[in-house]
């Protein structure tokens, strides 16, 4: 699957980005809706990845403090490289503006993705929006 993504402001990538993690953790994890939207969004960097006819297929955000998060891909993208893609393009932007690491609160079934990219865990097992989460970090050299 061919795909491109941007990284920008969330002026720029609100709609596209709520779409994507709407569909993800609203309807296909059941997370309730006013856990996902919160008031950081509007301080974040997003990257929204989109398939070849221009429906965004992917997202995630970098927040000031260098974590990343909703990190989201929708099914018919999934193991194509888009979240890779994602998690790349922001911790690229992290780097560039100086932060030392990136950390995540990654789904403790994502903990292998995470892991090829250089995260590694840090903490115990808990429980975020009724799913199980680990912290992990990774320092940039």
């Amino acid at each position: 699957m061919k795909f491109h993504l941007t990284v920008d402001n969330w002026v720029v990538q609100k709609a596209d980005a709520r779409a994507v993690r709407f569909d993800v953790f609203v309807i296909e994890q059941k997370i309730p809706v006013e856990l996902e939207w919160d008031d950081m969004d509007e301080h974040c960097l997003h990257a929204v990845a989109y398939d070849e006819t221009g429906q965004a297929i992917g997202t995630g955000r970098l927040l000031p403090d260098g974590h990343i998060g909703r990190m989201a891909v929708r099914l018919t993208g999934r193991s194509k490289g888009i979240g890779a893609a994602i998690l790349e393009a922001l911790m690229a932007k992290a780097r560039q503006r100086g932060d030392s690491e990136a950390a995540l609160n990654a789904q403790t079934q994502a903990e292998a993705f995470y892991g090829r990219h250089g995260f590694i865990r840090d903490g115990e097992e808990f429980y975020e929006a009724g799913i199980a989460h680990i912290c992990m970090r990774h320092v940039f050299t």
